[in-house]
C-alpha cells in the first residue's frame, strides 16, 4: 500500500482530502502542523506529502527543503490558496515535486499524485539497484579465508578512500578486476563510473581512440566525435587491465594524463582535462619489461605508487571448497538443476590441481561439472581429464588415466605437426582456449 501524507490545518478540506485520495486505494495519513507531520514521517514509511503552505508553526515552503533533506525519496506537492510566483520557485529549489493552488487546481491532484508516486517509486528502485550493485562488488563478497587472501584484501582497504593510484598484480584469472571493483566502491567516488579495459585487447591505435576519444574524420570509418573512457570515467575510476600490453608511444600520453590530468583526443588540438583516479593490473614482472625496455621506467614508478600481489589459486587452497561451492551454486541456479553437493574425491581433486587459469579456471571446471551432472552432487567424472589424472579417490588410492592422457598426448602432438607448431591455429583445430593448449604442452612436456 502507497501512503500519502496530507498536512493541512484546516481539518475539513484535510478529511476531504483524504477520502477522495483513500477512494484511489491510498493509504492516507493526516497531520495538521509540522511538528505532528515530522513523528509521522519518522514512523511510517511515507511515498508523497501534500503540504499546505501556511500552517500554524511554519511555512510549508521552508518545510519541504527540511523534508527533503531528511527524506530524500518523498515528493512534496505543495498547496496553497493564494498562489505567487516566488513561493513557486522556491518550492522546486527546495525540491517540491510541484506547487498547486487550492480549489482552481483540484482536479490536478489525483493525476499529479500518480506521477510523484512513479517519481518515488523510481528513486527507491535506483537506490536499491546501487545498494545491490554496491553489495556486489564489496569487499565482502570476495570468497576466501587464506591468511595471503586476507591480507590482500587488508591492503586494499587500505587505499581505497583515497586517489592514489594503484598497481594490482598477479597471474591471469587471480581476480584483479574484482579487486579493482571493490577499491572503486569503498572510495569516495563510489557513485561515479566505473570504467574497465582490457590493454590488450586492442591494436595501438584502436585502444588510443577508446582510451582518449577522437574527433571526426580524424582516421578512416571516424564518421562522428566520440567520447573516450577516460572521459566516460571522469571523476570515477578506470581500470586498466593488461597494462603492460600497452605501446610505449601510449605509455607517454598515459603518463602526461596520470601527471597533469590532460589529454588530446585522436584528430584534437584541445586539451580535454579529467579527473581520474586509475587502478592498472599486470601478470607481467614489469621491472623486467622495463630492462627489455617495453615498458616506461617512469610510467611504472607513477602508476605503482601502492601495490597490491594477488595471490595464486594454488597459495590458496583453504579457499578452493569455498570458491568451488560458491560456483556450483552460481551455476546450479543459472541451469534451474538441484545440485548440492560436490564428493569428497572430487574436492581433493581440486586441491591437487596446479591451477594454471587460477579462479577463472576453477569457474569454468565447476560450471562443466554442473552441465554433465545427473544427479545432486558433483562426481569426479564431470571434471576435465587432467583432474583425474593427478587425483585419488575417497579410500587414498591413486586414479589412473594414463591410457586417455597418453592418447590426449599424442593427438596434441599431431595436430601441431600439422599446423607446423601454430599453436594458435592447432587451439583452433582442438576446439580449446590457447592457455589451455599451453597447459596441456607444459603437462605433457610437448615442446
Amino acid at each position: 500500500m502507497k501512503n500519502i501524507l496530507i498536512i493541512d490545518d484546516e481539518e475539513k478540506l484535510r478529511t476531504l482530502l483524504a477520502r477522495i485520495i483513500g477512494l484511489e486505494g491510498f493509504e492516507v495519513q493526516q497531520a495538521g502542523d509540522i511538528k505532528t507531520a515530522l513523528k509521522k514521517l519518522e514512523q511510517i514509511e511515507i511515498d508523497v506529502v501534500l503540504c499546505d503552505v501556511k500552517l500554524p508553526d511554519g511555512n510549508g515552503v521552508d518545510t519541504c527543503k527540511k523534508i527533503k533533506e531528511l527524506y530524500p525519496f518523498v515528493e512534496i506537492i505543495l498547496l496553497t490558496a493564494y498562489g505567487n510566483i516566488p513561493d513557486g520557485v522556491q518550492a522546486i529549489k527546495n525540491g517540491a515535486f510541484d506547487y498547486i493552488t487550492k480549489g482552481d487546481d483540484n482536479n490536478k491532484i489525483i493525476p499529479l499524485l500518480y506521477r510523484a508516486m512513479e517519481k518515488a517509486a523510481l528513486a527507491k528502485r535506483v537506490q536499491q539497484l546501487e545498494k545491490q550493485l554496491g553489495d556486489k562488488h564489496s569487499f565482502d563478497k570476495i570468497i576466501g579465508k587464506s591468511k595471503v587472501l586476507i591480507q590482500a584484501i587488508d591492503l586494499a582497504k587500505k587505499v581505497a578512500n583515497t586517489d592514489t593510484t594503484v598497481l594490482l598484480t598477479g597471474e591471469t584469472g587471480t581476480g584483479k578486476e574484482v579487486f579493482a571493483q571493490a577499491i572503486h566502491q569503498e572510495s569516495n567516488r563510489s557513485k561515479q563510473n566505473f570504467v574497465a579495459i582490457n590493454c590488450s585487447a586492442f591494436s595501438t591505435d584502436l585502444l588510443e581512440s577508446e582510451m582518449f576519444g577522437h574527433k571526426a574524420g580524424s582516421f578512416t570509418g571516424a564518421t562522428k566525435d566520440q567520447k573516450g573512457l577516460f572521459e566516460e570515467a571522469n571523476n570515477g575510476t578506470i581500470f586498466l587491465d593488461e597494462i603492460g600490453e600497452m605501446a610505449l608511444n601510449l605509455q607517454a600520453k598515459l603518463l602526461r594524463v596520470i601527471e597533469t590530468g590532460e589529454f588530446l583526443k585522436v584528430g584534437e588540438s584541445k586539451v580535454t582535462k579529467v579527473n581520474v583516479r586509475i587502478i592498472a593490473a599486470t601478470n607481467r614482472d614489469l621491472q623486467k619489461e622495463i630492462v627489455a625496455g617495453h615498458f616506461r621506467e617512469d610510467l611504472f614508478y607513477r602508476i605503482s605508487v601502492f601495490q597490491i600481489q594477488l595471490p595464486p589459486l594454488r597459495e590458496r587452497v583453504v579457499d578452493i571448497e569455498l570458491l568451488a561451492y560458491h560456483f556450483l551454486y552460481l551455476f546450479s541456479s543459472k541451469t534451474n538443476k538441484k545440485i548440492k553437493h560436490i564428493s569428497n574425491e572430487c574436492i581433493e581433486a581440486l586441491k591437487q590441481h596446479a591451477w594454471n587459469g587460477n579462479i577463472r579456471e576453477l569457474k569454468n571446471s565447476i560450471e562443466r561439472a554442473v552441465i554433465l551432472s545427473t544427479s545432486d552432487e558433483i562426481q569426479l567424472d564431470q571434471l576435465p581429464i587432467e583432474f583425474q589424472h593427478h587425483s585419488v579417490n575417497k579410500d587414498g588410492k591413486q586414479l589412473s588415466a594414463f591410457d586417455l592422457a597418453s592418447a590426449e598426448k599424442i593427438h596434441i602432438q599431431k595436430v601441431l605437426n600439422y599446423t607446423n607448431g601454430n599453436k594458435t591455429k592447432a587451439a583452433e583445430l582442438l576446439n580449446i582456449a590457447l592457455t589451455t593448449l599451453y597447459r596441456k604442452l607444459e603437462e605433457y612436456k610437448i615442446s
